[in-house]
């Protein structure tokens, strides 16, 4: 199912009394309508969109975002210049690469451009192979599918959707990306809002230009400059009550849950690794339809042993929530290592290659 179009301004609440002349019963069924929709639009606002649309794109331009030249934007749009599905701050598009390879990437441009979509990525070397392949295959002109836009770090507004009163985003590095469409919005809602951006050095952070149209709102803090961060900077003023948005490396993402924990502060946070593997043990992997046999190590998902085989799989987070990568188990006993699916998709077989691993043995896969 698409996900409904979300207004750029969650809509004004409405009261009235009925009465019996004609004009002001058509505005009472009017404001009626309006409120059904902000309790509908609040309450997904809190929901993951996961939307599997597939669409042509193409690349329109190509900018480079930091200094290092490391970081580069595309715009993506039709082939027509048609208007493109709508997406709320913190989706992302799978894109299908040339290769084959299947990669996530965050929307970074602003949802009221219905006739394009900006992405933007970092250059890894020894990070898969997928920003390797953006950055040195990917021209203007070059044509791609991809998938979404999905929504697995939703921005619910404070009151359209949270109870927050104030909003602390904290961004690292290519971490911005999600966050820069939530800190636009905020600001254009006029909501008390503030963004600490934190990288290596200022050559390495992308965007700097448009951040430092907020003014004192953003607060870049650079390790050459400041030394490593710890949460209590990265939070500093934030108090019971607030909303925090962090993305950004794991370390950085877990030391601020760690922070956070029991103070009355909202989390909301997403991270581009896959959480660590604890007690993992080896077990095989059968694909039913082909027979084809291998096995998962101890410190590597599921996941990422299917990839090496099947690389135009769909994940998306990689944390167990998305419910992306679900399978069919046809043998085996599951480890189930999420919350997100019920007892009964677990008993009908169902499994998130992701997180969850065997309980031992093999599993017998429906790809």
């Amino acid at each position: 199912m698409s996900p409904r179009p979300v207004p750029e301004h969650p809509p004004a609440d409405l009261f009235g009394r009925q009465r019996e002349d004609r004009a002001v019963r058509l505005l009472h069924a009017v404001a009626t309508a309006r409120l059904t929709w902000s309790t509908i639009v609040n309450r997904r606002a809190l929901e993951p969109i996961v939307d599997d649309r597939r669409l042509l794109l193409e690349v329109t331009d190509r900018r480079v975002e930091a200094r290092d030249e490391d970081v580069l934007s595309l715009r993506l749009q039709a082939p027509d210049r048609a208007k493109l599905p709508r997406w709320r701050p913190g989706a992302h598009l799978d894109l299908e690469l040339p290769s084959g390879r299947l990669r996530q990437y965050s929307l970074c441009g602003d949802p009221s451009d219905t006739r394009g979509y900006r992405i933007a990525v970092r250059r890894i070397p020894d990070g898969g192979g997928g920003s390797l392949e953006v950055h040195d295959t990917l021209t203007v002109g070059s044509a791609l599918v991809v998938r979404g836009p999905r929504n697995a770090f939703p921005f619910a507004v404070p009151g359209h959707g949270s109870p927050a009163t104030a909003l602390r985003f904290v961004a690292g590095g290519i971490g911005i990306t999600p966050i820069l469409p939530m800190a636009r919005l905020a600001h254009r809602l006029g909501l008390d809002w503030s963004l600490v951006y934190t990288g290596r050095s200022r050559d390495t952070l992308p965007f700097l230009d448009e951040l430092a149209r907020f003014g004192d709102r953003v607060r870049v803090r650079t390790d050459d400059e400041h030394g490593l961060p710890d949460a209590a900077d990265l939070l500093a003023g934030v108090r019971p009550g607030a909303a925090v948005y962090c993305c950004g490396p794991a370390p950085m993402t877990a030391a601020i849950a760690a922070a956070v924990r029991d103070r009355g502060i909202e989390l909301h946070s997403e991270r581009f690794s896959p959480p660590p593997i604890v007690d993992g043990q080896p077990f095989e992997i059968q694909i039913a339809a082909t027979g084809e046999t291998f096995e998962v190590p101890a410190d590597r998902s599921a996941l990422d042993a299917i990839l090496d085989r099947r690389p135009d799989r769909p994940y998306s987070c990689r944390q167990g929530f998305c419910r992306t990568c679900r399978v069919r188990v046809l043998a085996g006993t599951p480890d189930h290592r999420e919350t997100v699916l019920t007892e009964a998709e677990h008993a009908e077989g169902d499994m998130l290659v992701c997180v969850s691993r065997a309980a031992g043995g093999r599993l017998v896969l429906d790809l």
